[in-house]
Order: structure tokens, then sequence, then C-alpha cells
């Protein structure tokens, strides 16, 4: 068995769930900003199971895209499985946020997690309510057993998620249908305008007293959460998010509870970037999820 104090690194270099090319080469980005260094000087012992074997994306189909994402995701599901089972603390890096589809599988696979969903969109959609049929657009709803049978049945049968074991923090751009079956939901949302009023602090301890029924969380974290000037390197930016404060005492306050469970970087887009600056913050937010203090 390993220690309770490994963090194992998954990559999956997903670029088929969303249209901006680039994505796939996140993992490998953080890695470069020295993740496992960072971690390590945590006191914690870093083990990288390498990356998720992906198909090149001009290869694929659009008729075997559901397909090859279903199979990546399966691979992802798995891996999540064995890292809770070894009692080694998931650390995923994407790609785009379908990754969520097989990390957040394979981690509720025994018992279920309270997810705490930080970003800019929902992923609430179908192929029935999304205009762009963007699949990372709706990795949540997979989750909760909506829309593609393929992917909700990823890894095991049916749902992985019910309404009361997600919050969801920064929200700010919703699709038309989304925005509707999301209020229909039954998920506790923190959108921008939450944050703004209440501060993150109080959204920050709300969120997780809606998930108080759980011993573990799992947190799921798009890049685009944050606003574009401290976040420039992804796909689908959305102006006026997360501050960079503002995101790590989020952060800070996950990491007090002692319930971190497993984590998900997600949406990290190189080629959008400036000098690696996003995955560098990237790095900078997990180390405080996972417990760095600035005292």
């Amino acid at each position: 068995m390993a220690s309770k104090k490994t963090v194992r690194l998954i990559g999956f270099p997903m670029d088929l769930g969303q249209s901006c090319r680039g994505v796939n080469m996140g993992p490998d980005a953080i890695r470069y900003a020295e993740l496992s260094g960072a971690l390590s000087r945590l006191g914690f012992h870093v083990e990288d199971a390498g990356n998720i074997p992906m198909p090149i994306r001009d290869t694929v189909e659009p008729d075997a895209l559901i397909d090859e994402i279903t199979h990546a995701s399966e691979a992802c599901y798995q891996l999540a499985q064995k890292a809770v089972e070894e009692r080694c603390t998931p650390l995923f890096l994407g790609g785009d946020h379908t990754m969520a589809i097989g990390s957040i599988g394979g981690v509720t696979h025994h018992s279920p997690c309270g997810v705490i969903w930080v970003d800019a969109h929902a992923d609430f959609n179908t192929p029935k309510s999304s205009p762009s049929g963007n699949v990372h657009g709706m990795a949540l709803a997979a989750l909760l057993g909506q829309g593609d049978p393929s992917l909700v049945n990823c890894g095991r049968p049916g749902p992985k998620l019910s309404p009361s074991d997600v919050v969801m923090v920064g929200i700010r751009e919703l699709d038309p249908k989304e925005r509707t079956r999301l209020a229909d939901s039954g998920i506790t949302v923190f959108t921008m305008r939450d944050i703004d009023e209440k501060g993150m602090g109080p959204v920050a301890k709300e969120a997780l007293s809606k998930l108080s029924h759980h011993s573990r969380i799992h947190v799921s974290m798009d890049m685009d959460a944050l606003s574009p000037e401290n976040a420039p390197g992804v796909g689908t930016p959305v102006p006026g998010g997360l501050t960079y404060r503002e995101t790590h005492l989020l952060m800070e306050i996950i990491a007090d509870t002692g319930k971190l469970g497993s984590m998900d970087i997600v949406e990290i887009n190189p080629i959008m970037d400036t000098a690696n600056q996003t995955a560098v913050l990237a790095v900078h937010l997990a180390v405080s999820l996972f417990g760095k203090n600035i005292l």
C-alpha cells in the first residue's frame, strides 16, 4: 500500500472535448511549472503516473468522438479508482474538463464524495441543450446521469453524483438552455455576483457546510474560473472572474478542513498563455489546497 502522504499525478492530455487547440499540452505545462517539487517541499511523496494515451485529434472522425472520449475516460476512471484503493491522493492534470467524467467517476467508485466545481461555466449541457456540441461543456451533466449514455455509464452504470454532492463556485457564463437546466437541478451555485456581494470567505464556508455530510472533497479546478488577466492561458476566457487572492483563499479554506481527497486542474492552454503564467498559477493554487500556509 502507498502512504497516505502520497500524491499521484495522472495526466489527461485530452483536446477532443472542445474546439480550441492546445489544451492537450496542459499536463506537461503544469509539470514544467514544477508541481512535483512544490508538493515535495510540503512533505508529500509524489508519484507521476504519466499521461493517459490519447488519439491525435486530426485522426478522429466526428462520429467516433464520443467513443474516443469514453475510452480515455474509462482509463482515467480505472486509475482514479486504483489511486483511492492504494490510499494515494490523485491529482489529475488536464486537458479539457471532460477529464472530470473519469476522475470524479473513479474517486467515487467505492464511496461518494463532495465536489467543489470551480469554473466560469457550469458544464451542465447535454447534446440537446448545447449550442456548440462541445463535450467539455457536458461533463458535470454526465456525472449526474444526464446526456449521452456512453458518458453517463463510463466506469459504472448511471449517475456518479447527486445534486447534493456538488457546489459550484465562480459561475458567470451559461448557455440559455443550460441556465434553465441548472436552475432546476438542485445544485448549489455561487455565481460571481454571490462572491462580489458576500466575499469569498463566507462563500467558501457556506460551500463546505453544504458538503458537510461528506468525509472527502474533490476540487475540480477549471483555470478559466479566474479572471483572464491572472490566467490568460485558457481556451474559453470570460472577463470578471476570480482574483488571485480569492482563489487562494478558497483553496486555503478547503485545505483547513483536512478533507481533501482529490483534485482536477483543467483547461490550461499553453498556446494562449504568456510565459507559462497560467500553469505556474495552477501550481500555486494546488499547493495552497494541499496545505501550504502563509505562516
